[in-house]
C-alpha cells in the first residue's frame, strides 16, 4: 500500500510535464488518493469489526488494483488523461480505505501478550516505511521505461497481496458470535465512549500522527521538485536519493519497535524526543544551500519521524481495549492521511514564496506536536496511559 502511493513521489516532476499541468495539480494525484481513504477508513474498521479482518482486506486490495489500472491505461490510450488518472486514484484510494489501516487491529487481535503486539506492530511499521524507502527506487525505474508504468505496476502488487493475505493470514476467530452483530448505533455510542474516557491522550496522538506524516510528504515532495528543477538529478539517481531519509527512517522505526516493550513512559519520551529532533533538523534546512547538508538535515528529520512512529502504535493498540482497537486505529489511519493529503500541495504552495517560508512552516507544526507530546500524553505507573 505505500509503494501505491510513495513510488509517485519522485516521478511526479516527470508526470507534470508530460500532462502539461502545474506543481500544485500533480500534488492532487497524492492528495485525491489520501482523501477519499480519510472518509471511508473509519467506515472500513466499523465494517472490520463486523464481518472481519480478510473479508474486509481482500475486495480493498482488489479495488486498489482496479483503481491502478484505470490511471495506467488512460495515462497510457488517451491523449489528455489528467481526469481519468485522478478517477483511477480516487479508486485507489477507497481501496487503500480498506486495506493497510485495517492491518494495525488485526495484529492487535492475532497475540494475546501485550508486548507480541508491541513487537509486531514495530515489524509492521517498519516494513510500511521500508515501503517508503523502496519506493522512489522503484518507481525511478518504472518511469524510466515508460512514465505511466509505476500505475500499471500497482494492478500486480495488489494481487500478489490479495494472494498471500487470502492464504497466508489466518485471523482469530471469534469466541461471541454476538459481537459480529455490532450495530452502526452502537458503533457511534461505542467511539463517543471511548472520547470521553480517552480523548485527551488519543487525540494528542491523532495529531502527531497527522504532523508526522505531513512533515515526510512535504519534505520530500519539496526534495522530488528540488532535485530535478534545481539539481538537474533526474531517473534512478533521483530515486536512490530521495531514498536515503526513507531508509533513515525505516532503521529508526526498526530499532525503536523493538526495544520500547510495553514501556509507555518510555514511549513517551521518545515521540518528544523524535519530534524535537525533526523541529530542529527542519528550521536548519530552511537556512542552507548545499545539497548534501539538505539531505543529511532530512535524513536526521527521517530518524526523529522513525523513532516516533513505533511509539503512536504501541500507545493506541496497548493503552485501548481489543474490542475497541479496529474503531480506533481505523480513526488514527484517517488522520495520518490527512498528513499525507496536505502534505504535497502546501508543499507546492509555500514554495512558490520561499523554501525558508515552506521548511520553517512545517517545523511549526511540530512545535505543536512537541506541546502535545509533553502536556497532553501522560501514562501512569502501572502502564495504563492515562485519560
Amino acid at each position: 500500500m505505500t509503494l501505491g502511493n510513495s513510488m509517485l513521489i519522485p516521478v511526479l516532476p516527470s508526470i507534470r510535464n508530460k500532462l502539461h499541468i502545474t506543481s500544485l495539480q500533480v500534488s492532487l494525484l497524492i492528495t485525491v488518493y489520501s482523501a477519499v481513504a480519510i472518509i471511508l477508513i473509519p467506515i472500513a474498521g466499523y465494517l472490520s469489526d463486523r464481518f472481519g479482518r480478510k473479508i474486509i482486506i481482500i475486495p480493498s486490495l482488489l479495488i486498489t488494483g482496479i483503481g491502478g489500472l484505470i490511471s495506467g491505461l488512460g495515462a497510457w490510450w488517451l491523449e489528455h488523461p489528467y481526469v481519468v488518472i485522478m478517477l483511477g486514484r480516487a479508486l485507489q484510494g477507497v481501496g487503500a480505505a480498506g486495506a493497510f489501516p485495517i492491518v494495525l487491529p488485526l495484529v492487535g487481535d492475532m497475540y494475546k501478550n501485550e508486548s507480541e503486539v508491541s513487537k509486531n506492530l514495530g515489524i509492521v511499521e517498519t516494513a510500511n516505511t521500508l515501503g517508503k524507502v523502496l519506493s522512489p527506487i522503484l518507481g525511478s525505474l518504472l518511469a524510466f521505461v515508460v512514465w505511466f508504468l509505476p500505475f500499471l505496476t500497482i494492478p500486480v502488487l495488489c494481487v500478489v497481496s490479495t494472494l498471500l493475505v487470502a492464504f497466508l493470514v489466518r485471523s482469530p476467530k471469534k469466541k461471541d458470535k454476538n459481537e459480529e452483530k455490532v450495530t452502526f448505533r452502537h458503533f457511534l455510542q461505542s467511539l463517543k465512549q471511548i472520547f470521553v474516557n480517552n480523548g485527551r491522550w488519543l487525540t494528542a496522538i491523532f495529531a502527531i500522527g497527522c504532523i508526522c506524516m505531513f512533515v515526510i510528504f512535504a519534505t520530500l515532495f519539496y526534495l522530488s521538485d528540488t532535485l530535478e528543477d534545481k539539481y538537474h538529478i533526474k531517473g534512478i539517481w533521483k530515486g536512490c536519493v530521495i531514498a536515503i531519509p526513507s531508509a533513515a527512517l525505516c532503521l529508526a522505526s526498526y530499532i525503536t519497535g523493538k526495544k520500547i516493550g510495553e514501556n509507555k513512559t518510555l514511549m513517551k519520551w521518545i515521540t518528544l524526543s523524535g519530534i524535537v529532533i525533526v523541529t530542529a533538523s527542519l528550521v536548519v534546512s530552511g537556512m542552507v544551500q548545499s545539497l548534501y547538508w539538505l539531505i543529511t538535515l532530512i535524513s536526521i528529520a527521517g530518524i526523529g519521524i522513525g523513532v516516533t512512529l513505533p511509539c503512536l502504535d504501541s500507545l493506541i493498540t496497548e493503552g485501548i481495549d481489543k474490542a475497541e482497537r479496529g474503531t480506533i486505529t481505523s480513526i488514527y489511519s484517517s488522520m495520518r492521511f490527512i498528513g499525507v493529503a496536505v502534505g504535497p500541495p502546501l508543499s507546492s504552495v509555500l514554495v512558490k514564496f520561499s523554501p525558508q517560508l515552506m521548511f520553517y512552516s512545517i517545523s511549526g507544526t511540530c512545535v505543536v506536536a512537541a506541546l502535545l507530546a509533553l502536556f497532553a500524553i501522560k501514562p501512569i505507573q502501572e502502564g495504563k496511559t492515562s485519560k
